[in-house]
């Protein structure tokens, strides 16, 4: 039978022999005083890899591809710098004539006055009178008088309880 068809149960335990085996050729070595090696003892599979690296010869080739590439990089820049760069000329601003404005703006005029005209006379507000009294506008995130009253209140509250337990 080869090695290759045993499951690992029976590969372990012939391991386990082969171990046993080269403890007992040890004692006998011992009693004997002979002075023989045995045949080194083989352990189960090493399943452990040693991981890559990279040998001197690659990184050296590595250093010297990143150090051409910097130098091309280095001499287009140098070159580029000692050319004199002309300015681009100045986009000339639009303008737009009078005569355009004023045409705009009265169709502007027109569109808004067909929509006013579009709206029912009830949606339109009335004349103004007296202006009518605004409400105080609230900062957000704001407390009112009333509610920092209440917040006090129901504090005074639970200190009493807080106090009336601890007699």
């Amino acid at each position: 039978m080869s090695i290759v068809n045993l499951s690992p149960t029976q590969l372990r335990q012939a391991a386990d022999l082969k171990e046993k085996i080269a403890g007992l050729e040890k004692q006998l070595a011992a009693l004997t005083g002979s002075s023989e090696k045995s045949a080194p003892v083989v352990k189960a599979a090493n399943l452990t890899r040693k991981k890559g690296g990279m040998s001197a010869a690659g990184r050296a080739k590595i250093a010297a591809a990143q150090k051409l590439r910097w130098s091309k990089i280095k001499t287009s820049t140098i070159k580029t710098a000692a050319k004199p760069v002309a300015p681009k000329p100045a986009k000339k601003k639009f303008t737009m004539s009078a005569a355009a404005k004023a045409k705009i703006s009265a169709a502007a005029k027109a569109r808004w006055a067909k929509v006013r005209a579009a709206k029912p006379a009830a949606s339109k507000p009335a004349a103004k009178s007296a202006p009518a009294a605004k409400p105080v506008a609230k900062k957000k995130g704001t407390i009112s008088a009333e509610g920092i009253a209440r917040i006090k209140a129901a504090q005074k509250a639970r200190w009493a309880k807080i106090k009336a337990a601890k007699k």
